[in-house]
């Protein structure tokens, strides 16, 4: 059913009030627009699937207390995203989140995607060409209600699935003390980078001068972006910036764009370049661990010491390392050197299941000689 009137709305509220669990997904334009945001909202019941138009409805702000319901289940396939862009652009809190893609995870399974279990359980097979399609604009296609409703259409019967694996192999603690952090997750606006070109692949190969006419393009080609609210990468993909760093052409016919490319920025590109010629060769960033500066030695080798026994333990479990605990955990860990599992506690990064399966052999790598 497509929601996109008041009185549609309503009478999903209506529905959605009475249901012990519900299954959701988002769609956004962030493939079409510097400024995305959430444009359908599938919210699935064992009966039916909604899909909400918040682009056609101004007030959905009611769906809110159905999200923050604790005796409400709610069930995502890779959660993190979508709970975030809820809360940005509707100002959602969540409570009682089932992540179908983190159980399957913690299970160690090969294949966490979606479609690929959706295939594997349900021998459903997802035509994914629609998830590529612009969510912005109205009407939506048959081909982009059809895959958007599957989306959500067979979550709750995957979280039953996983959730009988879960329990048979004894990891529904683990799993439900990861699923308690998902309704704490905030979002965080991200300022523009300027240096954010050192992350472009192959800019650390550039010469001195060439990483200076990169960087220009760069601010160049997020200004622009902006202005036409594009993604940067449909103003010019990284792979063209570094080829002009490289080139520096100077003549229009040098650029190798499309004519109405060269009708619209070539000559305020060759602007961009020759600025970049003359400009100082930008230093590299110094080194930190998610903003932070980097590590003193010690705290670096406890880092290490403590990643090693992690590979070891999710090699055991045949699961991906950030399942045992993330790199963030092991950097607050590594830097507060606890030497009881009270002072292990405190830093308030494991929880109660992880601090009894790991918490005795963390203090041991630590204390190692």
């Amino acid at each position: 059913m497509l929601i996109d009137t008041p009185a549609a709305f309503a009478s999903m509220l209506d529905t959605l009030s009475t249901q012990p669990a519900l299954a959701l997904d988002t769609e956004s334009n962030s493939l079409y627009r510097y400024h995305y945001r959430v444009c359908l909202i599938q919210i699935s019941t064992t009966d039916v699937d909604f899909l909400l138009d918040p682009l056609q409805l101004h007030d959905i702000e009611p769906l809110g207390n159905i999200l923050a319901n604790e005796t409400v289940q709610k069930v995502f396939h890779a959660a993190e995203n979508d709970i975030l862009m809820l809360k940005r652009d509707f100002g959602f809190s969540f409570a009682n989140i089932f992540d179908t893609m983190l159980a399957a995870r913690i299970l160690g399974w090969p294949r966490v995607g979606l479609a690929a279990l959706l295939s594997e359980h349900f021998g459903v097979t997802l035509d994914k060409r629609a998830q590529l399609t612009d969510w912005g604009q109205r009407p939506l296609t048959a081909a982009q209600l059809s895959y958007a409703r599957l989306d959500s259409h067979y979550l709750l019967a995957l979280r039953d699935l996983l959730s009988d694996a879960l329990r048979a192999r004894k990891r529904w603690r683990e799993a439900g003390e990861t699923f308690e952090g998902l309704p704490q997750i905030t979002y965080t606006e991200k300022a523009f980078d300027p240096e954010g070109f050192w992350r472009i692949k192959g800019a650390r190969d550039l010469a001195p001068d060439e990483l200076a006419v990169l960087r220009e393009l760069y601010l160049w080609r997020d200004e622009q972006a902006r202005t036409l609210d594009r993604p940067p990468f449909k103003v010019l993909s990284d792979q063209v910036l570094l080829q002009f760093s490289r080139l520096q052409p100077q003549h229009l016919h040098e650029l190798r764009l499309s004519p109405r490319q060269l009708d619209q920025i070539g000559k305020k590109l060759l602007g961009v370049i020759a600025r970049g010629r003359c400009a100082p060769p930008p230093a590299p960033p110094a080194r930190t661990h998610n903003g932070n500066t980097r590590p003193d030695p010690e705290v670096q080798a406890r880092f290490d010491k403590l990643r090693a026994w992690r590979a070891q333990r999710a090699a055991e479990r045949q699961v991906d390392a950030d399942i045992v605990l993330t790199n963030d955990a092991l950097m607050s860990i590594s830097r507060a050197a606890p030497t009881t599992v009270e002072a292990l506690a405190n830093l308030g990064v494991m929880g109660e299941w992880k601090l009894q399966e790991y918490g005795p052999d963390l203090l041991r790598v630590l204390n190692a000689s």
